[in-house]
């Protein structure tokens, strides 16, 4: 398992983030969602579904654990992205997000990142998830404890090139 980005969203990683950051359209925002490690299917399978209730409608499951709740990026949340003439690419930066006071429960196994055209509308049916990220800790999926759970990436979620 690794970090891929969902077939539906390839070449369009850089224009789904500069639509939420653009706020275009108005209630467009990128949907983080936590997978649980149970039951996760594999990264050839899910690649290949196209929306976020694809992805649930298997055996992958969302988290359920007492206090999670997605996060929800609107265009006062996320920085623009720069372009790197030099390394021929654009870096997408993802703020810091803090999970506060995760119950003991699912073992959290991959973070989706995901578009949603419209926050005010939208159902599973309707986000596109984007890309997927591994959740290891010394290769072992992430243990909620009741504590925080703080997801950092500090040289962005994805690069376009």
């Amino acid at each position: 398992m690794s970090q891929f980005t969902f077939s539906v969203a390839a070449g369009r990683v850089t224009e789904l983030y500069a639509r939420v950051d653009g706020n275009d359209p108005a209630n467009s925002a990128l949907i983080l969602v936590v997978l649980a490690a149970a039951g996760l299917e594999s990264d050839s399978v899910l690649k290949a579904k196209d929306t976020l209730a694809d992805v649930l409608s298997g055996t992958t499951n969302e988290v359920t654990n007492a206090s999670y709740s997605r996060k929800v990026l609107t265009d006062a949340s996320l920085s623009a992205y720069t372009v790197d003439d030099d390394l021929g690419q654009i870096v997408l930066p993802l703020p810091t997000q803090t999970f506060s006071a995760i119950a003991v429960g699912d073992l959290w196994r991959k973070l989706l990142v995901c578009y949603d055209g419209d926050t005010t509308a939208g159902t599973d049916a309707n986000i596109i998830p984007i890309t997927a990220h591994d959740l290891l800790i010394d290769g072992v999926a992430v243990t909620p404890t009741g504590d925080n759970i703080v997801i950092s990436a500090p040289t962005g979620f994805a690069i376009a090139r």
